[in-house]
């Protein structure tokens, strides 16, 4: 037994806060990507690594051209993974049961069948006693409907530059993303010729852009199609009505998103921002927002708005 104490007091402890790095960069496939989803510096990650090297006296990673993983780096990623699962899982047990009530979340049409049902369900299974209404609207009226106290949590798109050192409480939560032409894969209007476009209704902010920068780019155009349903959109660039534009991790598995297509005008980013009660004690609100916070696929803002888009 004495062994046994001595062998435990020598054994050295792994600090979930590095082998969550390692994973992310692993993850993200590089040390500025981890740092834009952790709010890190890439230096600062770096570090964070070479710590954890130094800790399992062991090479984690070959940095050349490509990020490669060694052999033993393969092996703490499994467990790094079994020990972050256990970590958040013992986390979210201990601060469930002290959550209950309600949140009225607003989120756009276009995040209705992306990956937000599976983090809401993801949620909801980890705080069963907290009851989520959730409503699908335009950006702009979410954005109107909280200001009349309608919601107590937003998740919003908007084409606006938002400066975040502003000082402005309400965008402090800002994430971007690029926007991506969507297309059923084959139909693809001639750039040449008119384009055909699928949009939501007038107020819509994928819409403007798409007509900003085709107005810009001289290219014709007219809409073919408008809806304010997502499921209606899908249906009409299914059908070949037309092209339409998306925040790349909303668009629908039937559809084929393009980052670059011929002809066709670069449509930027679009960003992604939540509002809440900055006052708000709602502890179902507040877990809701972390939770959403730390999975969503998005860059945050504050880290790469001096970045050109």
């Amino acid at each position: 037994m004495a062994y046994n104490l001595a062998h435990m007091h020598n054994m050295k402890n792994l600090p979930t806060e590095l082998l969550r790095t390692f994973v992310t960069v692993v993850d993200r496939g590089g040390f500025t990507q981890a740092g834009m989803i952790l709010g890190r510096t890439q230096p600062a990650i770096s570090l964070q690594i070479k710590r954890l090297e130094e800790l399992v006296e062991a090479p984690l990673m070959q940095r050349d051209k490509h990020l490669q993983i060694t052999e033993q780096g393969e092996t703490l990623l499994s467990f790094a993974r079994q020990i972050l699962t256990l970590n958040d899982a013992a986390f979210t047990r201990i601060h469930r049961q002290q959550v209950s009530g309600q949140v009225r979340l607003g989120i756009p049409n276009d995040f209705e069948v992306s990956y937000l049902p599976s983090l809401l369900s993801q949620f909801t299974a980890a705080y069963p006693d907290v009851s989520l209404e959730v409503n699908c609207e335009l950006s702009e009226k979410l954005l109107r409907d909280f200001e009349q106290g309608h919601y107590d949590l937003v998740l919003a798109t908007t084409t606006q530059n938002l400066n975040p050192d502003s000082g402005n409480d309400h965008y402090a939560n800002t994430y971007i993303e690029p926007i991506v032409w969507v297309s059923n894969g084959h139909d693809i209007p001639d750039p040449e010729q008119h384009i055909n476009l699928v949009l939501y209704p007038q107020g819509c902010g994928y819409r403007q852009r798409m007509v900003s920068q085709l107005n810009k780019a001289n290219k014709a155009w007219r809409v073919a199609y408008s809806s304010s349903s997502l499921l209606g959109i899908t249906a009409a660039i299914q059908a070949g009505l037309g092209v339409s534009a998306m925040a790349a991790s909303t668009v629908p598995e039937a559809l084929t998103a393009h980052a670059k297509l011929a002809g066709y005008p670069d449509l930027g980013n679009i960003q992604i921002i939540f509002q809440s009660d900055p006052d708000t004690t709602n502890p179902a609100c507040l877990r809701l927002q972390e939770h959403l916070h730390a999975n969503l696929p998005t860059v945050s803002l504050t880290n790469t708005h001096t970045q050109a888009n």
